[in-house]
């Protein structure tokens, strides 16, 4: 895994300080995917960062797989500024794309 200049638990800080920006695009997949707020909030609390994008602009991503609270699994794309934590869009992972596991990708 590539280096991130923050953690899991940098973001954690962040979306419990409600310091979230939530993008236009993250906002309108979450309609379309049935997936809640709280959801998100939930998956951060015991997610792990399972994918690091450090090229990304304006700031480095990653992808944070967790689970709601009713076992559900969620990946979430988000970055930081190191102030607020910017969700880019959340999804539920499936078996076509990913290992039983839900964190790492099938071979193609």
């Amino acid at each position: 895994m590539n280096e991130l200049p923050y953690t899991i638990d940098d973001i954690r800080r962040m979306f419990l300080k409600n310091n979230i920006i939530w993008k236009d695009h993250a906002a309108q997949r979450m309609v379309e995917r049935d997936i809640q707020k709280y959801e998100i909030k939930q998956c951060f609390t015991n997610g792990e960062i399972i994918e690091t994008y450090i090229t990304d602009k304006p700031f480095p991503s990653c992808l944070i797989m967790g689970y709601t609270d009713s076992n559900r699994p969620i990946h979430v794309l988000c970055s930081t500024d190191g102030e607020y934590v910017y969700i880019i869009t959340a999804y539920i992972p499936d078996n076509i794309k990913w290992n039983d596991d839900l964190k790492t990708r099938r071979q193609k």
